[in-house]
């Protein structure tokens, strides 16, 4: 059984939380808790497994609690979080903090649609779950909320053969995301295109806080941007991001096609414009995630002659969208993520 602690000041979250995980036979919640300061108290009681964690909270609020939990027994803690740019800002340090993911408390007065995220959760629960605890080091806690930026790799010698690098990402991301960008030298040859499953108040704040830490610039991708070497572009949640390859430059169009996919924005989506863009002279990167978005796309990818990375499965948080493309036969390189800036720097050039 997976042990579970609801935390969250309100006591209807509590009990539909605590309803919908229950329906699975696999999981149990074993205590839930008002604010922090109960919720630390139910931790070293009951040593859950998993921690579901408000932010706003009476008396400890989520983000001091889980710098506590961090500090003194870490384990996979969600957060959930409000569909705002507060509720984003807070949910991003959060998971700087040493989170693992979050779910979307979607709830009004007159709509239950806190329902909505039974299957996210009760997924989620048991996948991280499963992960080992060597992605939450107790020195995690310490860290500021904005971390110094890495030094920056350096550029190879040689010939340049690719200047597009795809990225797909999804739970696990935004810090991995992080210490890839902020590692890359202010005049890096490529363009960048990120596709990370968010919510959209989600993206905006996270490509802005990716901005304020990195040497490249970082943004919300729009229609009409347009991809240019130092430059990262960040699907906006809720839609899809492709390149439409012209004469002399690359645009980029958000669009809601195609309406059926599994993630908005979706990875196979990205990387397969990508490789329809430009060729082999895109670069595609799997990052940590569950599920298998970004395979297709990687396969046409390797079609065109583009290379393809995938983040290790002892630096991932989720070994899921990485081991897709691993298991497939379609990964030219495996890499743990404190060396995925230099091994995309260096991909460029062969």
């Amino acid at each position: 059984m997976i042990k579970v602690l609801v935390c969250d000041d309100s006591a209807f979250m509590r009990k539909a939380i605590s309803t919908m995980l229950g329906k699975d036979p696999e999981i149990e919640v074993v205590a839930t808790a008002r604010d922090g300061e109960e919720g630390l108290e139910m931790v070293r009681r009951h040593d859950p497994d998993v921690v579901t964690m408000d932010i706003e909270m009476p008396r400890m609020d989520g983000l001091t609690a889980l710098r506590h939990i961090m500090m003194e027994s870490p384990r996979p803690v969600l957060m959930v979080s409000s569909l705002t740019t507060e509720g984003a800002e807070s949910t991003l340090k959060a998971l700087e903090l040493g989170a693992v993911d979050f779910i979307p408390k979607q709830l009004s007065k007159v709509s239950l649609d806190i329902i909505k995220i039974e299957n996210d959760l009760i997924n989620k629960v048991k996948t991280v779950a499963k992960r080992k605890m060597r992605h939450f080091a107790p020195r995690a806690a310490a860290r500021p909320a904005v971390q110094t930026p890495r030094p920056a790799v350096t550029r190879p010698s040689g010939t340049q053969l690719r200047d597009v690098v795809a990225i797909g990402v999804s739970t696990g991301g935004p810090p991995a995301v992080q210490k890839i960008l902020s590692a890359l030298p202010a005049d890096f040859p490529a363009g960048i295109v990120i596709a990370q499953h968010m919510p959209p108040a989600f993206t905006g704040p996270f490509a802005k806080r990716l901005d304020g830490v990195c040497k490249i610039r970082v943004k919300e991708a729009e229609t009409g941007d347009r991809l240019q070497p130092g430059w990262a572009f960040v699907a906006p949640g809720g839609q899809h991001l492709v390149l439409d390859q012209k004469v002399s430059r690359i645009d980029l169009v958000i669009t809601p096609e195609p309406r059926d996919a599994l993630y908005k924005p979706s990875a196979n989506v990205l990387v397969t414009s990508t490789a329809n863009a430009v060729g082999r002279r895109a670069l595609g990167v799997i990052l940590t995630g569950m599920g298998s978005d970004g395979m297709e796309g990687v396969k046409v990818l390797k079609e065109k002659g583009g290379r393809a990375l995938a983040q290790s499965d002892a630096t991932c948080v989720v070994y899921g969208m990485p081991k897709a493309i691993v298991d497939a036969g379609l990964a030219d390189e495996i890499v743990d993520i404190d060396d995925m800036a230099g091994a995309i720097l260096g991909n460029l050039y062969k």
